[in-house]
């Protein structure tokens, strides 16, 4: 079993081995959250994302992992899969390897965004197909503008800190309630209960 968890992966090294469609569709999820990218790859069989840090158009080789804090083996080679494990196990990086769920420790994740808020589902890497099948219908019925929400509530926080009050015990849910309905809530004191 999981634990679902988000990870702050801007400006650290991730390593990606393999670059056909599933590699680069991994390499651009990377990119998109600031990681610092390096592929390796006997050829490049898929358009890369802009942003690619480094590519290595060649074989896996030992010792090619070092540094990175998250690892994806996208090779379709179960040989090579084979010792990207082995070295990512040593190292005790996250490792995914790509359509082998039992030698991952972390798996993607079919995800929505809307600013700051991430809706993202998880079939435990049972079915992909499933759970984005099951994020496009959450995100089908989810109400628009939550990412603006979400930057006024964080705001909110801040003043709230910023004066030193504590933001625990507010009516975070009854102003969220409001929202949804249309009310005009404007500041702090509208979270009082």
């Amino acid at each position: 079993m999981m634990l679902p968890v988000a990870l702050d992966l801007a400006g650290r090294p991730v390593t990606v081995i393999g670059a056909g469609a599933v590699g680069a569709r991994k390499v651009a999820q990377l990119i998109e959250v600031g990681a610092v990218v390096t592929v390796i790859a006997e050829a490049v069989r898929a358009p890369l994302p802009s942003g690619v840090a480094t590519v290595r158009v060649r074989r896996y080789q030992p010792g090619d992992l070092a540094g990175a804090v998250l690892v994806v083996a996208a090779t379709g080679d179960p040989a090579v899969d084979d010792e990207i494990v082995v070295e990512a196990t040593s190292r005790g990086q996250l490792l995914n390897v790509v359509d082998d769920p039992s030698r991952c420790s972390f798996y993607f994740t079919a995800l929505h965004r809307d600013g700051d808020v991430v809706v993202s589902v998880s079939t435990s890497g049972s079915s992909p197909a499933l759970a984005s099948w099951l994020r496009d219908r959450i995100a089908a019925n989810l109400p628009r503008g939550l990412g603006a929400l979400a930057s006024q509530l964080a705001a909110l926080r801040e003043a709230r800190h910023r004066d030193g009050a504590s933001t625990e015990g507010l009516a975070w849910r009854n102003w969220i309630d409001a929202w949804s309905r249309g009310d005009v809530l404007t500041g702090p004191d509208d979270l009082e209960t």
